[in-house]
């Protein structure tokens, strides 16, 4: 053929489950197989769902994904997406179980997992989202999810698109296979892949949550340790930890509303064995009266055991991550604060 003829042939863009799923099935099992465990559930979804419909991917469209994503590979190769090398791919990492749940999904035999999925979605996020929708892609939304969610969900739209929802529902005809596998995949990537992001959120907040609760050596130790296997996830832990010694970044504000709320014996105990500068900005945050009496309590006290002044810390560091959760602090906030104390 003429080669202007060729000249207007283009391959069709991919889009990002694409370009990973081609990515995957060109590295082959081994590299794949590493790189696979790092995906969730929905994700694994996703990516199985694009290499089984992938079909043929020319050499030439490899090497962009490549230079894209700046990885080193062998070129030259094409490559033909099939649901057979894509259930392979997943057999060498996941359980057969896992593997056949997800490759009915894929080929279509089963979608219930998604729409079950949705009734774990919050229905004030679930509500607010069908109401963005065409009411006719609401209508069919809420008529596949199970009947308790859509009930919960409609209850929580105002009352003309509600009813106006329900006749649509009473008219429903069945979607093509098309329309069906848009809707789901848009409803993984807004809805279900959200919520796997946020529980990802949750579990580090509880993590961090717990850690504030160690003694500090042991807060240390984790830490370390952590950053030596994980150190992406020892970062954002240290981003949500709250100890004592932060108090210094906190707002003048802040520091009030925190230490009117903390017994004075306990800020004497906290205070024990601290650095002048530090108990100088401590006491600078107490109202008049409460700073002479914990003055006075410091002049004359005795020694207090190392375990009483960590519990004494532990519980103040407790307060300010619990008024912060109220919204009574904020303890980002470091409009007067960010002092440093060796």
């Amino acid at each position: 053929m003429p080669d202007s003829f060729h000249a207007q042939i283009q391959p069709r863009p991919l889009s990002g489950p694409e370009k990973v799923a081609a990515l995957l099935l060109t590295m082959g099992r081994p590299a794949a197989n590493r790189l696979l465990k790092h995906f969730d559930p929905i994700e694994l979804r996703q990516i199985t769902k694009s290499a089984a419909d992938l079909g043929s991917v020319p050499s030439a469209t490899i090497d962009t994904i490549v230079d894209e994503f700046s990885s080193k590979f062998v070129a030259g190769l094409d490559l033909m997406g099939t649901a057979g090398e894509a259930q392979q791919l997943l057999s060498e990492v996941l359980p057969p179980d896992q593997v056949a749940d997800i490759m009915s999904d894929v080929l279509g035999s089963s979608n219930n997992l998604l729409w079950d999925r949705l009734s774990t979605i919050a229905e004030a996020s679930f509500a607010d989202y069908i109401v963005k929708e065409h009411p006719q892609t609401a209508a069919l939304i809420l008529s596949k999810v199970p009947t308790a969610t859509a009930a919960k969900v409609i209850s929580l739209i105002p009352r003309v698109a509600r009813n106006a929802l329900v006749r649509r529902m009473l008219a429903l005809k069945p979607a093509s296979d098309p329309a069906m596998h848009i809707i789901e995949s848009t409803l993984q990537a807004d809805l279900l892949l959200n919520v796997a992001r946020k529980s990802g959120a949750d579990a580090n907040a509880r993590v961090a949550d717990i850690i504030n609760k160690l003694e500090r050596e042991h807060v240390d130790d984790v830490l370390q340790s952590l950053s030596e296997s994980r150190p992406k996830s020892a970062e954002v832990l240290k981003s949500l930890l709250f100890t004592f010694e932060d108090i210094v970044n906190l707002s003048k504000r802040a520091r009030s509303i925190l230490f009117d709320q903390v017994p004075s014996d306990r800020i004497v105990i906290a205070l024990k064995g601290t650095e002048a500068d530090f108990k100088d900005l401590i006491l600078s945050s107490l109202a008049a009266r409460a700073r002479r009496l914990v003055e006075h309590e410091l002049s004359i006290s005795g020694p207090v055991s190392q375990k009483e002044v960590m519990k004494a810390r532990r519980m103040i560091s407790e307060l300010v991550l619990e008024l912060a959760d109220k919204g009574m602090i904020d303890i980002k906030d470091e409009e007067d604060g960010g002092e440093t104390f060796a």
